[in-house]
């Protein structure tokens, strides 16, 4: 069947199909102009509606991350709060619990110092009452008389002999005195530097009062939860995010280079050439084994040494219990790190046997360097033996960074994925402003195509007298306001 009405005449067919599109199109026009303002309103307050769930989960999200950062950051807080006052306990009880008793030596000290200062100070007593009588008789006029004479010869050697006497007692008592004083020189000495040593353990209080008050307002800072606050944490947050990220690595290096330094002396364990899974073998598993459960012996030394907080049980045990777990976590850390030693000696033992064995299978005559000094030979096995023994006790710190890069992912990671909400959100919101656009402009090109018949629709109402603005339905729509978010 031929498409062309006209037969023989294909222009005229084409002209007349052309016209029927158009007859066609106008009188669907209405409706054709419905579906599309549907599908495109349909499409835009969908994505709209999905633009504005994405911003609100955002905001919950956000709002959940900083509760989880305040929390945080106040527990971090509170332990630096209990440490200060744990060290200010510390200083208290071994420097100044003796502080009252000292204090009662120094009174007691300096009331014996003023008592021996006073009785230094002393003046001699009054001469007593006879020496008026001894005046009295030197009064006696000279008649030449030698009892009087004699008398007063006997006077003057007891004076002198009595004032020889007094004045020997009073030298002997003031040299004590000054003795005395003497020997309190050393202890006035020792008196200052005790003093001194008070005073440097006050100061030492004042310094970590004054580190409690700084804590104490941060505290409250994120109790109130203030921007700043929360833009502080955020960044040390991010800070210990990237350190601990990079020690990690590190850790993970050396994990590494401890899995290759037994994988292949296992083999003699465990049985070489067997595999497990795909291509890996026995061997290969038994070491990452006894690497996993070196890891895990650390983290619960680290547990029980309270270096880290990943586990609150363990916090909780009592203090022997915790003790006895410390202790058997690190006897089984020893005894692995002496049985990675013995592997290092085996691996050692295995490459020569290898060696050995590859040069017979050869045939050949292969020149090789003999070195005669044998404890250069013993470089490689002392090297790994150390290795062995030392990267065991190096991977049970891997909790430390561990538990900070788990905190602090929490927080970066949270932030993160705001962010991609946030963006999803916007792409959706772009997306149905882009589909609304497009519904508006598929009506215009759709009037576009049938402007021949629109044209002869407004020139009859233009005879008929009628108003002919706001005809089309995409320049009513292009007037109606949208509501954006």
């Amino acid at each position: 069947m031929s498409w062309q009405i006209v037969p023989g005449n294909s222009s005229l067919s084409m002209l007349l199909l052309a016209a029927l599109a158009l007859a066609f199109l106008y009188a669907a026009r209405q409706p054709l102009h419905g579906v599309i303002h549907s599908l495109s309103r349909a499409l835009s307050d969908g994505l709209r509606l999905g633009a504005r769930w994405l911003a609100r989960a955002a905001v919950r999200l956000k709002e959940r991350n900083t509760l989880v950062l305040l929390a945080h950051g106040r527990e971090e807080v509170t332990q630096a709060i209990e440490r200060e006052f744990q060290r200010v306990t510390v200083l208290v009880q071994r420097d100044l619990q003796g502080y009252p008793a000292l204090q009662r030596r120094l009174l007691d000290d300096i009331t014996r110092i003023e008592e021996d200062y006073r009785k230094c100070g002393e003046v001699p007593p009054p001469p007593p009452e006879w020496v008026k009588a001894v005046e009295a008789v030197a009064q006696i006029k000279h008649t030449g008389d030698g009892v009087a004479q004699k008398l007063l010869e006997v006077i003057s050697e007891s004076l002198e002999s009595i004032y020889e006497q007094v004045l020997g007692e009073y030298r002997r008592a003031y040299e004590e005195r000054h003795r005395i004083l003497d020997s309190f020189v050393p202890f006035g000495r020792s008196l200052n530097e005790t003093l001194l040593k008070v005073d440097r353990n006050i100061g030492g209080l004042q310094e970590s009062a004054a580190r409690i008050d700084a804590q104490m307002d941060r505290y409250e800072q994120i109790a109130a939860g203030s921007e700043r606050v929360e833009h502080s944490l955020t960044a040390s947050a991010t800070v210990q995010f990237v350190i601990s990220a990079l020690v990690l690595v590190v850790a993970f290096g050396g994990a590494f280079v401890n899995f290759w330094l037994i994988a292949r002396p296992m083999s003699a364990m465990v049985g070489g050439g067997e595999y497990i899974v795909g291509d890996l073998e026995a061997s290969h598993i038994a070491a990452l084994v006894i690497i996993l459960v070196e890891a895990t012996m650390g983290l619960f030394l680290m547990e029980t040494l309270r270096f880290t907080h990943l586990f609150p049980r363990i916090h909780n045990l009592p203090d022997r219990m915790r003790r006895r777990m410390l202790w058997v976590a690190f006897s089984i850390l020893f005894i692995l790190a002496g049985v990675e030693v013995a592997l290092a000696v085996m691996r050692d033992q295995i490459i020569a046997a290898d060696i050995a064995l590859k040069r017979g299978l050869g045939g050949g005559e292969i020149v090789v360097a003999v070195v005669e000094t044998a404890w250069v030979n013993k470089i490689p096995v002392a090297g790994q033996m150390i290795l062995g023994f030392i990267l065991p006790f190096a991977l049970a710190f891997i909790g430390i960074p561990l538990e900070y890069f788990i905190y602090s992912a929490r927080t970066v990671l949270g932030g993160l994925l705001v962010l991609v909400v946030l963006s999803l959100g916007f792409v959706l919101r772009l997306t149905g402003n882009v589909t609304r656009h497009l519904g508006r402009a598929l009506v215009m090109a759709y009037d576009a195509v049938i402007f021949l018949p629109l044209m002869i629709e407004r020139a009859v109402l233009m005879l008929r007298g009628r108003p002919v603005a706001s005809v089309s339905d995409a320049a009513r729509l292009a007037k109606t306001p949208e509501t954006l978010l």
